[in-house]
């Protein structure tokens, strides 16, 4: 009952506060496809690529997407995180919101590198974000996700910059740059090797401590095609930090990733 409560101050939040009550009307969605490229998992020197779907809803009380689906929903407007959220405040140029996401963690069989280690389970995360804008074009943002049903996927912390270089009524090119940070769980479950499962996995033991994970810089073009329907392109690197980096499960700690999205709007 314990591991409950904080995901049921979070619901109760999150469908009582005065912003998630605005716009009881509202009824708009983004239906698509994503198309991915990047790395099996953050460190591994194996690429995939993967097609998905990718949606955003928000209806009356609430908002919600997946990962990519925010950004489609946001041309012209504000851009929320993935997961269902709601803002707290609004106040000038600060905003801070909440969310609930699902973690879908790490199946561990699906790369050869983490195949005899541990699964991560999947969980549901609660995150406090805030966000500033510090003038027309240029946003600084900070986030805290916890893990709420303590299956390991612990506490990360992210802080990210990101500026608009150019915008029509059409079309959007945007950058940024984050660095992320976790504590000792977050690491040990997706970075640390247990004594137990050395001689499966013939990697050495490995238990890293919170730190620095990683910094990350990136680009994106956002174009309306017509009315209804938008594409969004995005291209980023990243590099491993710290106790990340120095995993065995690290084979390359830096990467690159490419997505590319097509969505129809109303």
């Amino acid at each position: 009952m314990n591991t409950l409560r904080p995901l049921l101050l979070l619901i109760a939040v999150l469908l009582g506060s005065p912003a998630a009550r605005a716009d009881e009307d509202d009824f708009n969605y983004a239906l698509g496809l994503q198309l991915a490229n990047r790395p099996q998992y953050p460190g591994s020197s194996v690429r995939e690529t993967r097609v998905s779907p990718v949606w955003a809803l928000h209806w009356r009380r609430l908002r919600i997407s997946t990962g990519g689906g925010s950004m489609l929903m946001g041309f012209g407007s504000t851009v929320y995180g993935p997961g269902a959220s709601a803002d707290l405040l609004t106040s000038g140029r600060l905003r801070v919101g909440i969310s609930l996401r699902f973690d879908n963690g790490r199946k561990s069989s699906d790369s050869e590198s983490t195949r005899n280690l541990p699964d991560v389970r999947r969980t549901l995360r609660g995150r406090l974000f805030a966000s500033y804008a510090l003038d027309e074009d240029l946003q600084w943002s900070a986030s805290l996700s916890q893990d709420l049903l303590g299956r390991g996927g612990g506490l990360i912390l992210g802080s990210e910059l990101s500026k608009r270089l150019y915008r029509d009524e059409r079309s959007e090119w945007s950058a940024g740059v984050g660095v992320t940070a976790s504590d000792a769980t977050q690491m040990r479950s997706y970075f640390g090797v247990r004594p137990e499962d050395v001689q499966a996995s013939g990697l050495p033991a490995y238990a890293p401590g919170a730190g620095f994970r990683d910094v990350w810089a990136g680009v994106s073009y956002t174009r309306l095609i017509d009315h209804h329907w938008i594409m969004q392109a995005t291209a980023n690197g990243s590099r491993l930090l710290g106790p990340a980096a120095d995993s065995p499960l690290t084979v390359r700690p830096a990467a690159a990733s490419f997505t590319i999205s097509l969505a129809y709007r109303r």
